[in-house]
């Protein structure tokens, strides 16, 4: 691995570790000459890597096709073709950290958010792809009851569409009830990495803001989600919870200047990846600077910072009608899961 400025010092000299978040096997390359020990990917990245390999997979895509018995089998099939390469790609970090790193993200379809008996299923075949696959599941009420059983049968899991306190705590809780279970059934727990979608929540909030005309600055809205995750983070050591944190959804080099030492994963797209692997960034670890109080108390003012921020701001039974939740999803879906479906 090459020095690769900034992301190189972290990698070497902090807790901090990253995943590349993108399916496309060229971009996965360059990831894993910059230290990459995972890999994230949604249905719009995978869509995006199969499509990219239309004349390299032809065979293997027809065939796909014409085995699937309906369209949501079809994307699912598709899917596998994208992540099961990446997999491949990753076994050798699987093997040599004897299962802690070399994990690939496969999404179970983000239109079944809600749909306990369909999610289920898919997870359980998505884990018999290969062994070092983390199953994406909604941070839901129902994603978080498949969640528990998955953990109780050894499948790891990634807890997405997420992007609060309350959903993260609840993310941990439930994998620790899950993983209980397994103990007491002589199973291996599968592993949790519990995602905040730190750029994508701070999105959400700029709308809002704009929309109620709060009274807060665009330095307090860059400030919102990060806020969140240095308080889970916080409260995910104090817990002992064996759930990674997992921030995806990075929106400029603050999301990991602001977050580097703290012992998470961070997911950073190829978009990203050049500016942390420049020399001009400051080498000093942030996690224990605290966001500043007034940007906390301006961000107050908005009751959807509030449900995001406080340990009680939501109850599961709220999470899928949360705005950003159902944002996210609808975006996986059409832009997404959709064009697996329709894909010819």
């Amino acid at each position: 691995m090459a020095n690769n400025g900034y992301l190189g010092w972290a990698i070497a000299n902090t807790k901090t570790c990253w995943w590349h978040d993108s399916a496309e096997l060229g971009e996965l390359e360059v990831g894993l000459e910059r230290g990459a020990v995972g890999v994230t990917t949604n249905p719009y990245l995978s869509n995006l890597a199969v499509a990219r390999h239309r004349t390299n997979w032809a065979a293997e895509i027809q065939k796909a096709i014409a085995q699937s018995a309906n369209a949501e089998g079809k994307a699912e099939a598709l899917m596998r073709l994208a992540v099961t390469r990446v997999a491949e790609k990753l076994m050798p970090e699987y093997e040599r950290s004897k299962g802690e790193r070399g994990y690939v993200c496969a999404q179970v379809n983000p239109s079944r958010a809600g749909d306990r008996e369909c999610m289920l299923p898919m997870a359980r075949r998505f884990h018999a792809w290969s062994p070092n696959i983390a199953v994406k599941l909604p941070a839901t009420a129902a994603g978080l009851d498949v969640l528990e059983e998955c953990a109780a049968e050894g499948i790891t899991v990634a807890a997405t569409v997420s992007f609060t306190l309350p959903q993260v705590l609840n993310i941990a809780e439930r994998h620790r009830k899950g993983a209980a279970r397994a103990r007491s059934n002589g199973v291996e727990p599968g592993r949790c990495f519990s995602v905040i979608m730190i750029g994508r929540l701070d999105d959400f909030l700029r709308e809002v803001a704009h929309d109620t005309q709060a009274a807060v600055e665009e330095t307090d809205i860059r400030q919102a989600g990060l806020a969140v995750t240095k308080r889970a983070y916080a409260m995910y050591k104090e817990e002992g919870y064996e759930a990674v944190l997992l921030v995806a959804a990075l929106r400029g080099a603050h999301h990991m200047t602001e977050l580097c030492g703290a012992e998470l994963i961070m997911s950073i797209a190829p978009a990203y990846q050049g500016t942390l692997t420049a020399d001009n960034l400051a080498c000093e670890e942030r996690i224990e600077r605290p966001v500043p109080e007034d940007a906390i108390e301006r961000l107050r003012a908005m009751a959807e910072f509030v449900k995001a921020y406080e340990p009680d701001g939501m109850q599961p039974k709220d999470f899928i009608s949360y705005g950003a939740t159902q944002r996210t999803l609808g975006q996986f879906a059409e832009v997404g899961w959709n064009l697996l479906e329709k894909f010819q």
